[in-house]
């Protein structure tokens, strides 16, 4: 049987408060399989999970998972929570610390045999893999077994529907990718639409199939994580999807034949060749760039397809995790992204000139 789409369309406004501006307006189809729900702070999302499971009441529009009609503002329907089949994971979990691992999953299965209960417990258990500490509280768990556990609970009552809220933001890189890869294995047999808000880069690239951009409570962009993310038009997306140079420019010429044009960057007098796009000589545009789509270089390099090539100056090396972060100042001041080899290899350090190397289509053009 094949799990039904759920479809919402949403308006919600906020008069009062410190959220008087803001209002959600959005219309969204989401599939079996995980969609990602990505945009900066403040665009609508944890809201818009909240209307489709009840918690909050749109201002107007229709929810409906399949033929359940949830919410629709015209027929008079608005389902409570209760109802919706809507299985839904915040942050904080919400276990019940006085209850185990079993009986916290167990506790929405009361309409069930005690025999069933406890075989649905014990299979969604061991699916997550914490069927071992189905005795425990959760007070005598990692964060990663609540996490586990708080799935369980979740899907163990065979929702419509999961919503899950940035539930693996405290956990560290190792377990978070374990934890993804088991509900994505948990869900290629039943296609559940699942809804995952993320502010995660990387948790997008490991799960989802599909990405919702919302901003200022409307969609602004939909499709592969690739085709959304990696060339955002707008600056909060790209600031959301971690574009680390963000840098306004003015348009000098168009060149049609090359399908480019060249501007001058508003902080020094730097000119880049970027992707040809609807503007005019003395426009102002704004220009994102990822630090890692930039090269560097000690010597002036030749011979090369890129046509952006910056003699700048180290301002500083900043060692991260797994790479270190240079800032160079070309005029402007822009983030470059190296291995710590590549740092050893090319001798870097503060203060020394070198070459800025970046292509073309790594100029992506943003809005306000």
């Amino acid at each position: 049987m094949t799990t039904p789409t759920l479809v919402a369309q949403i308006r919600k406004g906020f008069r009062s408060g410190t959220l008087a501006s803001f209002a959600l307006d959005v219309e969204i189809d989401v599939p079996p399989g995980i969609t990602i729900l990505f945009g900066p702070s403040g665009a609508g999302k944890s809201t818009l999970l909240d209307c489709i499971a009840g918690l909050t009441r749109p201002d107007a529009g229709r929810i409906a998972s399949g033929d359940a009609v949830l919410f629709d503002s015209e027929a008079g329907i608005n389902l409570p929570p209760q109802r919706r089949s809507a299985a839904y994971v915040f942050q904080s979990l919400a276990l019940f610390p006085h209850l185990s691992a079993e009986d916290n999953v167990s506790y929405g299965l009361a309409q069930l045999s005690a025999a069933e209960r406890r075989a649905c417990t014990v299979e969604i258990l061991e699916s997550f893999r914490v069927a071992s500490h189905g005795r425990h509280k959760p007070g005598e768990l990692s964060g990663g077994e609540r996490q586990r556990v708080a799935l369980a609970r979740a899907l163990v009552t065979s929702p419509r529907v999961l919503l899950l809220d940035e539930p693996l933001s405290a956990l560290d890189a190792g377990v978070k990718f374990e934890i993804l890869e088991d509900l994505r294995g948990w869900n290629a047999a039943r296609r559940l639409p699942i809804l995952y808000v993320t502010h995660s880069r990387e948790e997008v690239d490991a799960l989802g199939e599909r990405v919702i951009a919302l901003d200022h409570g409307r969609v602004v962009a939909t499709g592969a994580p690739r085709e959304v993310l990696d060339a955002p038009r707008r600056l909060r997306l790209a600031q959301a999807a971690g574009f680390e140079n963000l840098l306004a420019a003015t348009v000098l010429e168009l060149r049609q034949a090359d399908g480019v044009m060249r501007v001058r960057l508003e902080t020094g007098d730097a000119e880049l060749e970027v992707p040809l796009a609807h503007a005019a000589p003395g426009d102002s545009v704004r220009l994102a760039i990822r630090a890692g789509d930039i090269l560097l270089a000690t010597e002036r390099p030749s011979g090369l397809s890129a046509r952006n090539i910056l003699p700048g100056k180290i301002l500083s090396l900043e060692p991260r995790s797994t790479f270190v972060t240079a800032r160079v100042d070309c005029g402007a001041t822009f983030a470059v992204h190296l291995t710590p080899g590549a740092c050893r290899g090319l001798e870097l350090a503060e203060g020394q000139n070198v070459w800025m190397i970046l292509k073309t289509h790594s100029c992506h053009f943003v809005q306000e």
